[in-house]
């Protein structure tokens, strides 16, 4: 495997930001770590959490050693504390991610551009930006998954936390996000289950998120709308991401040949 910081400017931001990009690499003399590659591979956006940046996956789990059978691309790009939006009070996160970042690595990267072979996943704010992502765009991918998603946002004056409700009013402004493309639920709730690409949901059954899952799971339930989950014992914490994200790269239908 290839492992790539890339440093770029983004003209959606008007700033230089950067990605993680792991690449797969053909090998049969690396001892331990057989690799598959290729030109034309599938592709996966992989999305941080609110405290993360985009080298936390590589660091803290095994995911270049995970995808390297796989003929798999991961790309890691770094959004801040953006939950993946155009945010009211700051930067068009929403546009660079489903917009500027896709051309950007297509121009870089030999990677497929066929929805089939293109997959996004995330952990926490990163599960809610990959949720979001997919069933704005859902023609864009051919699955989709949350782990331990913030699938549930609210009005930031519903929020206890000044802190985080400060965070929230700064993303989403004073306006409610019930009902909006920014909320979850309300996408589920109004999605079209034939236009839409695989989607998995996993969540510790002891994290705090996990009764946002839950609704998560009742609105597919009452759009009809197939999902796979993944919920079982875990906290909202390195050691159940490092464990799902490898069920969720075999679930991945991935194309052979």
């Amino acid at each position: 495997m290839a492992l790539v910081r890339c440093d770029m400017f983004s003209e959606t931001l008007g700033l230089s930001t950067s990605m993680t990009v792991i690449l797969p690499q053909e090998s049969a003399g690396q001892i331990g770590m057989p690799g598959a590659g290729g030109t034309d591979v599938p592709v996966l956006y992989l999305l941080h959490g609110l405290s993360d940046d985009d080298t936390t996956w590589t660091r803290l789990t095994s995911i270049e050693r995970y995808v390297a059978p796989l003929g798999l691309a991961v790309v890691m790009p770094q959004v801040h504390r953006s939950f993946y939006a155009d945010e009211v009070h700051g930067l068009p996160y929403w546009t660079f991610l489903t917009e500027e970042l896709p051309t950007l690595v297509s121009r870089f990267f030999r990677v497929s551009s066929d929805p089939q072979d293109t997959f996004v996943a995330g952990l926490s704010m990163g599960g809610y930006g990959a949720m979001k992502w997919a069933l704005r765009e859902p023609w864009r991918f051919g699955g989709a998954a949350s782990l331990s998603g913030a699938v549930a946002m609210s009005h930031p004056s519903e929020n206890a936390d000044p802190e985080f409700a400060a965070l929230t009013h700064r993303v989403f402004g004073d306006t409610a996000t019930d009902g909006t493309p920014d909320d979850v639920l309300h996408l589920m709730r109004t999605a079209d289950p034939a236009t839409l690409p695989p989607l998995s949901v996993a969540c510790g059954t002891e994290d705090f998120l996990y009764p946002s899952n839950l609704a998560l799971v009742d609105e597919a339930d009452g759009r009809g709308v197939p999902l796979t989950i993944d919920f079982g014992p875990g906290d909202h914490e390195w050691s159940y991401w490092d464990a799902a994200i490898q069920r969720v790269l075999d679930w991945l239908p991935l194309r052979t040949g």
